[in-house]
């Protein structure tokens, strides 16, 4: 969303930035002071949650009640501050995560148009519009192309990552980053010292959680593999309790594994280093993966990752998936595979074209999210309010 953000100011527009104030403030711990541009600014509205200070992530089904109930007069509220407020322009367009449904009818109140902008993969949500009927057959263009029968019109403008690299140049807004934890980038230099192609990148992002055990069977399958990795483990990965590892498999691993709390996914899964990754396959993560080159095993977690391990590993071919019991010789057996198999070298060559066909997209002047960004900007934000 952030990102999109940034690309949407850089074509010209103000932007206000609304945040939920929980998660500002873990924004203001791990990225100090958030001051934006003069036409870039944050904003925030409470989520109706219980109010917490801990760098954790919140009960999602919770979380989401929480929103549809109580976000709607508060989020009217800002829009009235903001339109009320000297020296700023007037909110002409609401874009809105799409499970922040309550900005339909801020929206509808005041007249003005109003982006959805889904996070999910388009196979994912289709997912969600067809419980009864899955489509499971095709790549994502066919996907797209369903997904317009029934929602035109839809604008496919991944991956914004690539998007954002090529056409942001502004340092200032190159700066504004969303991470809610603080960076330890001194895992760059401990891929630096690695042979190419070495490293096993593991992490399960910002929300998935699992028991003790089974962050154990993950740790005894990557010690057995004998592989380097690089691993980020959230203090708040294992519900309920913190993260813990055995001692002796810290021993054990020391030499050719790193830790870290958290790191910059995009540097780390673009360095020569790493040759595969480790994921719960959120559509952030997995295209992420795919526009670096880099092959998956995937350890689908909830929503719709477990459509985008099936995309991944049977129709796009660059994955491999570990069983929802996860178990030590399993995770071994497919570390193996991934950097040593033939299966791996074959998912490898499917990563590198499908990283040739995101460049492509996200190239001007004639990548298709290119084009499509700039439908987006012609056809809606800047048509006349209706």
């Amino acid at each position: 969303m952030l990102k999109l953000a940034k690309l949407l100011h850089h074509r010209g527009f103000h932007v206000t930035f609304v945040n939920t104030e929980y998660n500002h403030s873990r924004l203001l711990r791990t990225r100090g002071d958030l001051a934006g541009l003069p036409s870039f600014r944050f904003a925030t509205i409470p989520d109706g949650m219980p109010p917490s200070d801990t760098d954790v992530t919140q009960d999602i089904p919770a979380l989401c009640e929480s929103t549809r109930r109580t976000c709607l007069p508060h989020f009217k509220g800002l829009l009235a501050d903001l339109n009320s407020t000297a020296g700023l322009p007037p909110v002409s367009c609401i874009v809105s995560d799409g499970v922040m449904s309550f900005t339909l009818d801020a929206a509808a109140d005041l007249g003005i148009p109003e982006v959805l902008f889904w996070t999910t993969s388009a196979c994912g949500f289709l997912g969600y519009m067809h419980y009864r009927d899955l489509i499971n057959r095709a790549l994502e263009h066919d996907v797209l192309a369903a997904l317009s029968a029934i929602l035109p019109p839809v604008y496919s403008i991944g991956s914004l990552s690539l998007l954002s690299h090529n056409q942001i140049t502004d340092p200032a807004l190159k700066s504004i980053s969303s991470s809610l934890w603080k960076e330890e980038t001194e895992c760059l230099r401990w891929l630096d010292a690695k042979q190419p192609n070495s490293v096993l990148y593991v992490n399960f992002g910002s929300i998935t959680v699992m028991t003790n055990s089974q962050l154990v069977e993950f740790a005894w399958g990557l010690a057995n593999s004998r592989k380097p990795f690089l691993w980020v483990i959230r203090p708040d990965l294992v519900a309920g309790e913190t993260a813990m590892l055995p001692p002796e498999f810290v021993t054990e691993t020391g030499n050719r594994g790193l830790l870290a709390k958290w790191c910059p996914q995009e540097e780390v899964l673009n360095h020569p280093s790493v040759a595969g990754f480790l994921t719960h396959n959120g559509w952030n993560s997995t295209l992420e993966s795919i526009c670096s080159g880099v092959p998956m095993i995937c350890w689908p977690f909830f929503a719709e990752q477990q459509t985008n391990c099936k995309f991944a590993c049977d129709e796009w071919g660059v994955g491999m998936e570990i069983d929802s019991d996860v178990k030590r010789d399993e995770v071994e057996g497919l570390v193996r595979e991934l950097m040593e198999g033939g299966k791996g070298e074959e998912m490898r060559r499917r990563a590198a074209e499908w990283k040739t066909m995101a460049v492509e997209a996200t190239t001007a002047p004639s990548g298709s999210s290119v084009a499509n960004l700039d439908k987006l900007v012609q056809a809606l934000l800047l048509s006349p309010c209706q």
